[in-house]
């Protein structure tokens, strides 16, 4: 089971490094910066599966790193935990309003904060809560390994296996076939790009029912999405 990914946009040392230790210890990769305008480029680099992000921090602001995440198509889904000194509700509002998820005043319990992220990582992404997924007719238990179409066992190869279950974890979202290499195959493979393209004929042919239509969506020039059907 891949570990989730978070970005930790925090400025004050002792804190960061803090949290940083405590989610590694639960199993969470983590990249640290205290800097906005590298936060930003560390997203895009790298979409993470959920953002912790401090409303003081060096270059662009935190509200404006929210602001511009949810106005990018590729991080507009990433879920925003603001860590903030600020207490007044106005501040909350705004923060809430910007699009952050969630919001936690300092000095707060990294328990807290640790409940909080596992809380949004169940709801988003229920493979590492060991929980079955479902999208649309399909359905996949990550801890059997084993997946159902309408009641149908289906047979999947390793691989057309893994690139289900990471279609099936961001569901509409369109993957370009360099994030689905590597988060499929992994950031460090030499697999070409066009092998992603024979994985995914083979996956529709193995969740494909005769007369039902195919999940997978082919976006010109973009990539692909599963959808629900």
């Amino acid at each position: 089971m891949s570990a989730a990914k978070l970005l930790l946009v925090e400025d004050d040392p002792a804190l960061s490094e803090l949290l940083e230790y405590r989610f590694q210890n639960e199993g969470y990769s983590v990249r640290c910066t205290g800097d906005g305008d590298e936060a930003l480029i560390l997203a895009s680099e790298e979409v993470p599966d959920l953002i912790i992000l401090d409303w003081m921090i060096e270059g662009t602001s935190g509200i404006e790193v929210c602001r511009r995440l949810r106005r990018d198509k590729e991080t507009a889904h990433v879920p925003i935990i603001m860590l903030t000194a600020r207490e007044a509700e106005d501040d909350r509002v705004r923060g809430l309003e910007t699009g952050a998820d969630d919001y936690l005043t300092k000095p707060f319990s990294p328990r807290e904060l640790l409940a909080r992220v596992a809380a949004v990582m169940r709801r988003i992404r229920p493979a590492l809560a060991g929980e079955t997924i479902e999208v649309g007719d399909l359905k996949l238990d990550p801890v059997a390994h084993r997946v159902q179409r309408r009641g149908r066992a289906l047979q999947l190869g390793p691989t057309e296996y893994r690139l289900l279950k990471f279609f099936m974890e961001s569901p509409s979202r369109v993957f370009s076939r360099g994030q689905l290499l590597d988060g499929v195959w992994g950031t460090g493979s030499d697999i070409e790009l066009r092998t992603v393209d024979v994985h995914i004929r083979r996956l529709r042919k193995a969740i494909g029912i005769d007369g039902v239509k195919d999940p997978i969506r082919t976006v010109r020039s973009a990539g692909y999405a599963l959808e629900a059907s």
